[in-house]
């Protein structure tokens, strides 16, 4: 007998997992239907293990330079254990996991391991949006919904033509499973993922060379972002090539590592490696879904839907998170998850702006951004005014040894409107919160100045750089 459920999720993310909880807590019977386990890429292949090996790259580099804090170290520098460092995050991971078990349990959430597809009208729907689940056990279950929530996340985009193998020439999944730590690596593409494993790894003492086809790395970010993180990395020895093409032609994989061609400017580089890790973007996980049962459209391997309320071309059936394209984030997902849940319970949400998402970067410095940069206010019309403080005027920052980095707003000359914060320096991840939630409340710069900070904190950097946009700050 089919399961007939209100609700059925194929994806266990934090989008999907947030949606099944939603859902519930609202009383309506839910399947969630994960083809791996429950977390999806965020907590198994992406955020939390790529985040716990930046923590152990931070502290080791705080070790490294334990000196400056009077600290001795009488047996000499700090030794690396590569499999104690992978044993941490998978502790972390398990812990999670198991916490997401529990949490489907208490909330009485059915949840099927296995591949989901959808069908058409059929026996058991007279409309497209019944379930045919193959479970991972070889037996097979049917779900009919009442609705349906996509949430099947992405996966890394590849370069065509690449010899990918698993090993040497990887993407960031494959990258978690290295048993040993890289001599050197070519990291092709500076976005977020390519800047925080350059980052992370040349802590530990790997050569890093990155690559990037842009005139600049993060170059969707403030362009003084990317500068301040460009010097931080150099500062470490990273090698930078910016405006360069890898060629795929040239690459070659052998005992000792991989070498390829780089064209930079006109001019080629032979590179040479260990390790080659791609991160070029991620491609939405549309396939294999059964869409082409439905009237859902896609585009560009994304699917597409109402922005305001989620919906497919099928009112039934909703899409959410990655796999949807925009703001690829897991908090992103989270927040859609509420949006597409509220509005199949009849309510009427209200989704924020892909702009009004925090962006973070956990490289060493830290980055975090929310709303436009100056050059895209500028473009899209602003008449801005912007202002922007450095942390090293900040005691906390100079306690907490981590002084590199700034504060930075951008503000509508008009109205007076916060239109973007960037961040640059130690926790500004945590710090972008407070700009979150100063755009949600629609706060102008003299609002957020006057709200008292506690002294000293990181925090003050945000009271100080909003006082400097209408020139009253104390340290401007």
């Amino acid at each position: 007998m089919p399961i007939e459920v209100d609700v059925a999720i194929i994806g266990g993310g934090p989008g999907g997992y947030t949606a099944a909880v939603r859902a519930a807590q609202a009383g309506r019977s839910v399947v969630l239907i994960e083809r791996d386990k429950l977390g999806g890429t965020c907590l198994h292949s992406g955020c939390i293990p790529s985040k716990s090996l930046l923590r152990s790259a931070e502290v080791y580099a705080t070790i490294a330079d334990a000196a400056s804090y009077g600290i001795t170290l009488p047996e000499g520098r700090a030794i690396v254990d590569w499999k104690a460092v992978h044993a941490r995050k998978d502790g972390i991971v398990k812990q999670l996991h198991n916490g997401l078990q529990a949490l489907m349990k208490q909330h009485q959430i059915t949840v099927l391991n296995g591949s989901g597809r959808v069908i058409g009208p059929s026996i058991f729907s007279p409309r497209s949006g019944a379930i045919a689940v193959e479970l991972a056990n070889g037996e097979s279950e049917t779900v009919v919904p009442s609705n349906v929530i996509i949430a099947t996340g992405s996966r890394p985009r590849k370069l065509a033509g690449l010899p990918y193998e698993g090993t040497t020439i990887v993407t960031s999944d494959e990258a978690f499973a290295w048993t040993t730590r890289p001599r050197d690596i070519l990291i092709v593409g500076g976005g977020v993922i390519g800047v925080e494993w350059a980052s992370m790894l040349s802590d530990f003492g790997t050569q890093v060379t990155l690559v990037e086809t842009a005139d600049r790395i993060l170059p969707g970010e403030d362009k003084d972002i990317s500068i301040e993180i460009a010097k931080a990395l150099k500062k470490r020895g990273v090698t930078i090539l910016t405006s360069a093409t890898l060629d795929v032609d040239s690459c070659s994989v052998s005992e000792s590592g991989v070498q390829a061609d780089v064209q930079v400017k006109g001019q080629s580089q032979t590179i040479q490696a260990e390790k080659m890790l791609v991160s070029i973007g991620r491609q939405g996980n549309s396939d294999f879904l059964g869409l082409e049962n439905t009237d859902v459209k896609t585009e560009h391997g994304f699917i597409t839907v109402n922005p305001k309320t989620l919906q497919t071309t099928e009112t039934h059936i909703y899409a959410i998170g990655d796999c949807i394209g925009g703001v690829q984030l897991a908090h992103a997902a989270m927040h859609e998850a509420t949006i597409a849940v509220d509005h199949l319970l009849g309510h009427k949400p209200s989704r924020s702006t892909d702009r009004d998402i925090p962006r973070c970067i956990y490289s060493r410095p830290e980055a975090a951004a929310i709303g436009w940069s100056e050059a895209d206010a500028k473009a899209n019309g602003f008449k801005i005014k912007s202002a922007k403080i450095p942390f090293r005027v900040l005691g906390k920052a100079l306690v907490y040894g981590e002084s590199d980095g700034f504060a930075k707003v951008v503000a509508d000359e008009d109205s007076g409107d916060i239109l973007g914060v960037h961040l640059v320096g130690a926790h500004a991840t945590e710090l972008i919160a407070e700009a979150a939630l100063a755009k949600l409340l629609d706060a102008v710069p003299w609002e957020f100045g006057r709200t008292i900070h506690p002294h000293p904190t990181l925090s003050e950097a945000l009271q100080e750089v909003m006082l400097a946009v209408d020139g009253t700050a104390s340290h401007g």
